[in-house]
């Protein structure tokens, strides 16, 4: 049943690393290569210790470990013991963590309305904000009028792996088992498990491997639009003091992205115990048709601008990170509910693209679920194997989640007309911003992202500039600060369907997109002993999980799977 999964823990750690050996193939991942059939596996002990719960979450962030706060709040309220334990794949909680971080508080005011006398970090309110268009050289304003999605009237600035280490700190204490450094491996149909449990909370975020394999086994996403994603690049900069303004939020789009390619910008100012922080970055559609599109090298350009570098000039980085969004908003949301389980926060899509807003609508889908799913398992006519919380869908759809995610659903497709970005704008105003969107139409999305992109011959290749090392950086010393590790003796768990497709398809008709798409250098076309010919090297060492090349492979020949438990980055809140 889907509602019982594996968990890639230190046993299996152990035993991984006795068996690799240095084969030529790209991909030796037990995902392609079967254990079955793989010699490395023939001597391998590979019983598993198994333990029974109530509930699983898969992923401990704001969904999940809403989720899992809710059932335990339920629980202690009803006098009924139930067993919750939450699974996550970073080595400590919010490890893993990376968002723009503006949030609103709704959700946590349900979940624990005295949230600020219990020492939640959630301080910064916004004070001032600011909407542009870029060019080259200069700034046009938007006025910031009641209606814009991007309005962030009683919201907060705050370091999401900070909110998210809290969280985890306020579930255990409520008797919620927390388990980082596992990361789950694979939904078991069939196969044995570690876990068993009554339902499944699939909370993984953007793009979860695991939810990849849920949607094509149960069909959940035959009745939605394909979903369509963004890549958010991120910095944290410590400003000088004089150039620091706490709580002013600052949006744009234009400059440095093209008329035609869907994205934007940020700029946030927050107070950190004194310290003068900025966190900025660029969300760059996964959509985008010309190949030399480098989202990372447009974030660096973005840093040039004259608007931009007077607040950075002086300043030092901090930090960098990566990871995809979703998009496709209402639209785009699949089934998330099935026997044994259902899907949360991102990983179910509840993402306003417009406002550039998830996290609140993650934890509220979290403690809906948890109610949905408590109710079930109260349910003395349900049977005692497995639940499926039916009133979950029920619930979501009397919720502001589906309120606000329907009222925007047009705006971001708007922009895929042969208008681009000035489409879109002139289709915001006048049936969001004037309409509320009720329009009785809604415009469809007919192909995933991977499919627009443009063969090289068709594209004009972009000239970045070079690293000054000041306000721009190189790449590696980039992927350094995010702190990312993986133990270097495992299979790569970035698995390709078919090896030769980079060689073969990617280079010569693409000129090999995986090598600018992605934000982290895992993927490096090198070339061979002769000179004469290129093949393409993983350097899984490198990857800081943002799932880029899952979403944006031509022939979507990238598998991202799961690595050994507790690999990846180290954020430490910088978002």
């Amino acid at each position: 049943m889907p509602g019982l999964l594996k968990t890639a823990g230190v046993l299996y750690q152990l035993s991984t690393r006795r068996l690799l050996s240095s084969g030529r193939k790209i991909t030796t991942h037990y995902t392609v290569v079967p254990r079955e059939t793989d010699p490395r596996w023939k001597d391998i002990d590979m019983s598993r210790v198994s333990d029974e719960v109530d509930v699983v979450v898969v992923g401990a962030g704001p969904s999940g470990l809403s989720t899992a706060i809710k059932l335990k709040q339920l629980s202690a309220a009803s006098k009924k013991d139930l067993r919750v334990c939450v699974v996550e794949k970073a080595s400590y909680i919010g490890g893993h963590t990376l968002s723009g971080a503006l949030i609103k508080t709704l959700a946590l005011d349900e979940l624990f309305p005295n949230w600020k006398a219990l020492g939640a970090p959630v301080h910064q309110k916004v004070t001032k904000e600011r909407i542009g268009i870029l060019t080259k050289n200069y700034r046009i304003p938007v006025p910031v009028i009641p209606g814009l999605p991007l309005k962030n009237t009683n919201c907060y600035i705050v370091r999401l792996g900070h909110l998210v280490k809290w969280l985890g700190e306020k579930a255990e204490e409520l008797g919620v088992e927390l388990y980082p450094g596992y990361a789950a491996a694979e939904p078991t149909f069939e196969r044995g498990m570690e876990l068993r449990a009554k339902c499944t909370v699939f909370a993984e975020g953007c793009r979860g491997h695991l939810t990849k394999a849920l949607n094509q086994k149960l069909g959940l996403r035959e009745k939605s639009d394909p979903m369509t994603y963004g890549i958010g690049l991120k910095e944290l900069w410590e400003l000088d003091p004089a150039k620091h303004r706490p709580g002013y939020v600052d949006h744009t789009l234009g400059w440095p992205l093209t008329y035609d390619a869907y994205g934007g910008s940020f700029m946030y100012h927050i107070d950190d115990n004194g310290h003068p922080l900025c966190s900025l970055g660029m969300v760059v559609a996964l959509d985008y048709k010309n190949t030399y599109i480098n989202p990372f090298q447009e974030l660096q350009r973005y840093k040039l601008h004259p608007s931009i570098r007077k607040f950075l000039e002086g300043g030092k980085r901090i930090s960098y990170g990566a990871r995809a969004l979703n998009e496709g908003g209402f639209q785009a949301i699949p089934k998330f509910t099935f026997p044994g389980g259902c899907m949360v926060g991102c990983t179910a899509g509840f993402l306003n693209p417009a406002a550039l807003k998830g996290v609140h609508y993650a934890m509220k889908s979290g403690i809906l679920a948890a109610e949905a799913i408590f109710e079930s398992l109260s349910d003395s006519s349900t049977p005692s194997s497995t639940v499926e919380p039916v009133r979950f869908e029920e619930k979501v759809k009397n919720s502001y989640i589906w309120k606000d995610l329907k009222a925007v659903r047009n705006v971001r497709p708007s922009f895929n007309s042969a208008l681009g970005m000035y489409g879109g704008l002139l289709y915001t105003g006048m049936f969001y911003v004037l309409g509320r969107g009720l329009e009785p139409w809604t415009l469809k999305r007919k192909e995933p992202d991977n499919k627009a992109i443009k063969p090289s011959k068709e594209c004009r290749q972009i000239d970045y500039p070079k690293p000054d090392n000041v306000l721009t950086f190189d790449l590696l010393s980039s992927v350094h600060l995010t702190g990312t590790n993986h133990e270097h003796d495992q299979p790569p768990h970035l698995t390709l369907l078919d090896d030769d497709v980079p060689q073969k398809t990617n280079l010569p008709v693409y000129d090999g997109p995986e090598a600018r798409y992605c934000p982290a250098g895992v993927y490096e076309f090198v070339p061979d002993e002769s000179g004469n010919s290129y093949h393409l090297q993983i350097n899984a060492q490198n990857c800081i999980h943002c799932k880029t090349c899952d979403i944006k492979d031509p022939l979507q020949n990238i598998n991202w799977v799961a690595p050994e438990g507790g690999g990846g980055p180290a954020y430490d809140g910088i978002f």
